[in-house]
């Protein structure tokens, strides 16, 4: 179904979303006082960056890796 190169740069997308996001949600919360809204909105992005790389490692975990030289077969 899927290449070991698309399964590692889907691996990398994953935490790289989660990590930036839960670090805008730690920046969003340090930032409330100062400035209210940006302060909302950078932790409701980071929230949501973080959900985003949450959903792509459950659909890396069903992603079947195609080995080097099969063809798919239609079963």
């Amino acid at each position: 179904m899927a290449s070991a190169r698309t399964i590692a740069r889907l691996d990398a997308l994953a935490w790289i979303l989660i990590y930036a996001g839960l670090f805008a949600v730690v920046l969003g919360i340090a930032s409330h006082d100062t400035a209210k809204v940006a302060g909302w909105s950078l932790s409701v992005l980071g929230a949501l960056a973080a959900i985003a790389g949450v959903v792509l490692i459950v659909v890396r975990s069903r992603l079947r890796e195609t080995g080097p030289g099969k063809a798919e077969s239609k079963s």
